[in-house]
């Protein structure tokens, strides 16, 4: 495979290859390619976690547990006075 990079991307790698902490641009590259992996596994499993909170919610909204939006929004906005508040101390 090949795959063509942009100037400065060919100066990250070089820089990190110059800098010691990798021996090569195939380390660096492979040193990326872990990290994007790992942050996709971590993605997916938010995604799952928050497709769960819905399904709580719509659960909820079946069995008649809702709260009008302004209500919403009038404790949101409470919460975040009440934090402004405290961060000014």
């Amino acid at each position: 495979m090949n795959v063509s990079l942009t100037p400065e991307l060919e100066q990250f790698l070089q820089r990190q290859v110059e800098g010691g902490k990798y021996k090569s641009p195939e380390e660096v590259i492979l040193a990326a390619l872990r990290a994007f992996a790992e942050r996709e596994r971590i993605y997916k499993g938010r995604f799952e976690e928050l497709r769960g909170e819905i399904m709580v919610g719509v659960e909820a909204s079946k069995r008649g547990e809702v709260v009008d939006g302004e209500t919403v929004f009038s404790q949101l906005e409470q919460k975040l006075l009440l934090r402004r508040s405290q961060e000014g101390e």
